[in-house]
């Protein structure tokens, strides 16, 4: 599409804009534009507004939890939507979940249907049960090593006080 200066203002959703990595663009002999709103962002803004690196969203995208669009001249465009499943991924890993175990719950990180996602309860609670098995393993070593020290204590304590 080509705009003249003129038709600016008449053109709802159109900006001025210099080009750059982030410009979708077409060349007219006046100025550059780019259509307001109708593309994301780029992946170091969505990293930062995440809480997290690039790196990490190209770690989402080559593990199949998130399917970036890309602008013409190749960057990644994150909208809203890829945000928002990105932010869910970054929470599951948070709380304990692979990425294997997290593609198996897709369902639960797009923003499709209104209610819980199919599986979503259950692989919580699968979730939630290992981690008190976890904990209760690492209590029980946690004692042994606390019992452990208390002899080597009681041990050492006549040799000290010669």
């Amino acid at each position: 599409m080509v705009v003249g200066p003129c038709d600016l203002d008449s053109q709802a959703g159109l900006q001025a804009t210099a080009p750059g990595p982030n410009l979708i663009s077409t060349y007219s002999p006046f100025i550059y534009i780019k259509v307001v709103g109708e593309f994301g962002m780029q992946a170091k803004e969505a990293a930062e507004r995440l809480g997290i690196t690039q790196r990490m969203l190209r770690h989402y995208e080559k593990k199949g939890l998130l399917e970036v669009s890309r602008t013409l001249n190749g960057y990644r465009s994150y909208s809203d939507a890829d945000l928002r499943r990105a932010g869910r991924i970054r929470d599951f890993i948070a709380t304990g979940f692979s990425t294997r175990e997290i593609r198996a719950m897709s369902a639960c990180l797009s923003d499709d249907g209104a209610g819980p996602c199919e599986g979503g309860i259950e692989r919580l609670t699968e979730k939630l049960e290992h981690i008190d098995r976890l904990r209760a393993e690492l209590d029980e070593k946690r004692s042994a090593i606390i019992d452990r020290l208390a002899e080597l204590r009681s041990e050492l304590a006549p040799l000290n006080s010669h």
